[in-house]
């Protein structure tokens, strides 16, 4: 099983995010990214969300330094 993880740093935001999140389970992962993006960004719970969160994942751990912003 490889870990996954989504890294906000990686999208510019007003509130410049810093936050990494990541989990051994896609389904683990999809689930907190959700919680994250709904309760912080405001965003509204989706499939397109879904969706495109899940397009976000990186196999491995969040890098410690911020990567670049896409």
């Amino acid at each position: 099983m490889t870990r996954k993880y989504i890294d906000c740093r990686e999208y510019p935001s007003e509130m410049n995010c810093s936050v990494a999140l990541a989990a051994d389970s896609d389904d683990e992962l999809l689930e907190a990214a959700v919680q994250h993006a709904t309760t912080v960004h405001h965003h509204a719970d989706s499939p397109e969300l879904r969706s495109q969160l899940k397009a976000m994942f990186h196999d491995g751990t969040p890098p410690t330094d911020a990567p670049r912003a896409a």
